[in-house]
């Protein structure tokens, strides 16, 4: 029989995982908060990872946090960052005023909430895509889809986020980052709850100030520019990007 030493020699064993020695894969695309960076394993979002987003609300402020990654990478890579079935029209003008490219934008409307997942899936392991960007039935969404969601962001090298209801927080996932969105008492900031992280525990609620905020945003509540967002004369084009039947359109101003 085997005879063990002192704590520490075991700890020293390379046949024992730690998870406070884990490696990042590769730099991160930085969150644009600094504050957030410091507590992420690739400080910033992963290039290749799946990340979930759950909050009780829509509009909260979880596309203000991931603005600057996405300006980041519509700027560094000709790949697409695709939106699947958003629950508003994406708004063309406030993408392009913090700085995203909306010719690289990609609108797709399933049909059913199988398709939407097809798509998700499709999308994250296509490597045409840095980003997939997917509001999912939580009803039909089973932990097998999250964990081959995640498979795809690593043959694809994606970034993927799943926006889903804080009540998702019950249920496991493999996503390697969780992190809960909730109000603050301040205007303009916004709290945010590290459920799960690669290399590290949970993180009690950090407040983060959202500095990228646009002359739209700034106008009007954004519950009122969410209502506004159908009837702007913007057209869509249709564009014929996958092959399992799914309407998919580039985000694009009318001419």
């Amino acid at each position: 029989m085997a005879s063990f030493g002192p704590a520490e020699t075991l700890l020293t064993h390379p046949d024992l995982w730690r998870a406070d020695r884990i490696e990042p894969r590769a730099e991160g695309i930085g969150t644009g908060y600094p504050a957030l960076d410091a507590l992420l394993i690739d400080r910033g979002w992963p290039k290749a990872g799946l990340i979930e987003m759950l909050s009780d609300q829509i509009g909260i402020g979880e596309l203000r946090l991931l603005g600057p990654a996405l300006a980041a990478l519509s700027a560094g890579e000709r790949r697409w960052i695709v939106w699947i079935d958003p629950p508003h029209v994406p708004y063309a003008p406030a993408l392009a005023e913090i700085g995203i490219d909306v010719g690289r934008q990609l609108w797709i409307r399933p049909r059913s909430p199988e398709d939407a997942l097809w798509a998700a899936e499709y999308a994250a392991k296509s490597s045409s895509c840095s980003a997939v960007l997917a509001w999912l039935d939580e009803s039909k969404l089973a932990a097998k889809d999250i964990r081959r969601l995640k498979l795809a962001t690593r043959r694809g090298e994606t970034l993927a986020v799943l926006f889903r209801p804080d009540s998702a927080a019950r249920r496991q996932s493999m996503a390697e980052l969780r992190i809960a969105l909730k109000h603050t008492a301040t205007p303009d900031r916004l709290s945010v709850e590290i459920l799960k992280r690669r290399g590290g525990w949970p993180v009690a609620q950090i407040e983060l100030p959202l500095e990228h905020r646009t002359t739209c945003t700034s106008r009007c509540d954004l519950r009122e520019q969410l209502m506004t967002w159908r009837s702007n004369n913007w057209r869509l084009r249709a564009w014929p990007a996958f092959d399992r039947p799914a309407a998919a359109q580039p985000i694009r101003p009318g001419v």
